[in-house]
């Protein structure tokens, strides 16, 4: 088993800092090559740079919470999310289509929840 996950090159778990504007303030964030990859692909698809998406997540973010605490892990739940969905068919792999175009409550729809509300994990039945 360990074979599949060791055999990562080394350039994938790397991490990058990246400074990014919301607002106005330069903020630093760091994360592995392999999320900033991903938000690459995600940015892409709805003609965005990484530095908007990132600005767009935490505008919509804050809206929806109080507050941002810990936006460098957000981020990577993001990108688990958004592969996850892709796995379930929610997103599709063709990445011509935008997000934006697609339906959220049919895109959330087909999510597996692997943990409850309090974070304990629920049992998945095969």
């Amino acid at each position: 088993m360990c074979e599949v996950f060791i055999s990562a090159d080394p350039a994938l778990y790397e991490s990058r800092i990246r400074s990014v504007r919301l607002h106005g303030v330069a903020t630093s964030i760091r994360l592995e090559n392999l999320f900033w990859d991903v938000l690459g692909e995600i940015a892409s698809r709805d003609g965005m740079s990484v530095p908007q998406l990132c600005t767009k997540l935490h505008d919509e973010l804050l809206a929806e919470r109080d507050g941002v605490d810990n936006f460098a892990s957000f981020l990577r739940v993001c990108c688990g999310r958004y592969l996850a969905l892709q796995l379930s068919g929610g997103i599709p792999r063709d990445a011509s289509i935008p997000i934006s175009s697609l339906n959220a409550q049919r895109v959330l729809a087909t999510e597996r929840r692997p943990f409850s509300s309090s974070g304990a994990p629920h049992r998945l039945v095969a």
